[in-house]
């Protein structure tokens, strides 16, 4: 594929997102139910489906985000502009509905086959929140950050609740309220916080690098609402409370202190990471400073998907 097309669905960024659905579900799911004496139902070729749609709509998002963005981009970033200069407009809406349209009918067919029709207004629902996120939402302060940020960590969240969709098809709905079932949901849904409060933030900044650009399209972020100085304090006290959170999950979670080599990654993938970036974040000024504030945020985001490795040895 042309590393144009590839750039347009930022492939990092679904990379980042398989990775996560797949540690999910054979580093920290699977691990967990077979230390109950539980074996997973759902197929491999399900699962895959699953991240399969995940991605598709993921992908369509962001080809929707930039094209709605493109005079923003030619102010922020003119270098980086895709859409209208290697890829034509007609084929990047296009594209959009392909990836659109395939990922719904695989997430209706998930739906279908696990019996689930909140599944099917999900994926149905995802891509319309995506667009209105494009040309409506993203302009006003904090909803935008809101909306990526719920739709991350309900990228986690979506891969336990499939997994007990289906075991409850098999061992009845008596399942779901098993020690099974909530001991998986408990530590999927830390990881799920985790990627709200990691993406929530990064959002934020992003939004503080691309000021100049949302200022002139009459967008109220909230770096432009509040102005700079207040949103460093923002973020500020949001990364202290998300450092804070981590280190109480570790003291009050006892199966966490039980992991090897737990304590060194809260040190050094997790708190290290974050007062650095707590240092850059107070200390930039510019918009390649506040990119590279953000950049560190996706590597605080891959160290707690990197961190789901040893989280399933506590079982």
């Amino acid at each position: 594929m042309d590393m144009a097309y590839l750039k347009l669905i930022r492939y990092k960024n679904l990379i980042i997102i398989v990775l996560l659905q797949i540690l999910l579900r054979y580093a920290l799911l699977i691990p967990i139910l077979q230390s109950f004496g539980i074996e997973p139902v759902l197929s491999d070729l399900r699962f895959s489906l699953m991240v399969v749609a995940t991605v598709l709509l993921a992908a369509s998002g962001y080809i929707i985000n930039d094209y709605f963005d493109i005079r923003i981009d030619r102010i922020n970033r003119p270098q980086s502009v895709v859409i209208g200069r290697k890829i034509r407009r007609r084929t990047a809406l296009f594209l959009h509905v392909v990836l659109t349209v395939t990922g719904m009918l695989i997430g209706l067919y998930l739906a279908f086959v696990t019996r689930k029709e909140n599944y099917a207004l999900f994926f149905v629902c995802v891509p319309i929140i995506l667009w209105y996120y494009s040309t409506t939402f993203k302009r006003h302060i904090l909803i935008g950050n809101l909306i990526i940020a719920v739709f991350t960590a309900l990228v986690a969240l979506l891969v336990v609740s499939l997994e007990f969709a289906t075991l409850s098809r098999v061992h009845g709905e008596q399942i779901l309220q098993s020690e099974a079932c909530s001991t998986a949901w408990f530590w999927t849904s830390g990881f799920a916080l985790f990627a709200f409060i990691t993406n929530f933030i990064r959002e934020i900044v992003k939004d503080a690098e691309d000021i100049k650009g949302d200022k002139a399209v009459g967008c109220r972020t909230l770096p432009i609402a509040l102005g700079i100085k207040l949103t460093k304090v923002f973020v500020f006290l949001l990364e202290i409370a998300s450092l804070v959170v981590l280190w109480i999950i570790y003291f009050f979670v006892p199966d966490i202190q039980s992991i090897p080599y737990a304590s060194w990654y809260f040190v050094i993938g997790f708190t290290l990471p974050h007062i650095v970036m707590i240092v850059m974040w107070l200390k930039a000024s510019e918009s390649k400073q506040f990119h590279h504030v953000s950049t560190l945020g996706k590597v605080i985001m891959l160290a707690g998907i990197l961190f789901l490795l040893l989280a399933g040895q506590a079982f």
